[in-house]
């Protein structure tokens, strides 16, 4: 699938519009990011972008309405609710504490000077979102007789992971802050395509081999999935 990203003028605004060419759409169609901070275009194969772009504007509208139908974002600052793997949490600010970022129940503790909250909380997220999806990819590549390469963690706009032919899997941090049973959905289907780089029978097969519950996590993802982009700081 090829990109292009392109800025076009939405209600007085430049609004950045992220171009995707896909091989299996057969039609153009629309979707405002969940950070509101732009929108997906997608164009098939034979489409032309300056029939997409006008296509974008005749939407203009509908895509005003829907930025200000988005819910309202939820940094990180004392007080604010975040989840961790699906359940809320409660973050409190303790200046005089010595321990860094820890959870206690349903509490995320964040220690430190009061303008390195957010940063803070963010690393310790990342690093969690590691250590939680690392030994599940490594494990469901084991199951397959393959090998993960690398894995890194990244904050994309529009998807949630991605798996290269030489075994690199990428995964979005906020996976961390879905239920746990939707990040190791995700997590089984990009190791399922160190076996099947596309979107078969045959690789859904593997996944439902890797993981339960594959439609109810899509089903999650395609509902919920843009409420974790709510969260803490922008891309």
């Amino acid at each position: 699938m090829d990109t292009a990203r392109v800025v076009l003028e939405v209600g007085g605004r430049g609004l950045s519009v992220l171009l995707r060419r896909s091989g299996s759409a057969r039609r153009m169609s629309l979707r405002v990011l969940p950070s509101g901070e732009g929108v997906v275009l997608v164009l098939p194969m034979g489409a032309r972008v300056a029939d997409g772009l006008d296509f974008a504007r005749s939407k203009a509208g509908w895509i005003e309405n829907r930025l200000v139908r988005l819910p309202e974002r939820v940094p990180f600052e004392e007080g604010a609710v975040v989840p961790l793997l699906g359940v809320p949490h409660t973050i409190r600010h303790r200046p005089d504490a010595r321990r860094g970022v820890w959870a206690e129940e349903d509490i995320l503790h964040v220690s430190g000077r009061p303008e390195h909250l957010s940063r803070r909380l963010a690393d310790w997220l990342k690093r969690e979102a590691r250590d939680v999806i690392a030994p599940r990819a490594h494990l469901h590549a084991a199951t397959l007789g393959k090998q993960v390469n690398r894995i890194s963690l990244r904050d994309p706009r529009s998807r949630w992971g991605s798996c290269t032919s030489g075994g690199d899997l990428s995964f979005s941090w906020r996976l961390v802050l879905a239920p746990l049973p939707v990040l190791e959905y995700v997590v089984a289907h990009e190791v399922a395509h160190l076996v099947e780089m596309n979107h078969s029978e045959a690789f859904w097969r593997i996944v439902a081999g890797l993981v339960p519950d594959v439609g109810a996590s899509r089903s999650w993802l395609r509902s919920r999935g843009g409420e974790l982009h709510r969260f803490g700081p922008l891309h």
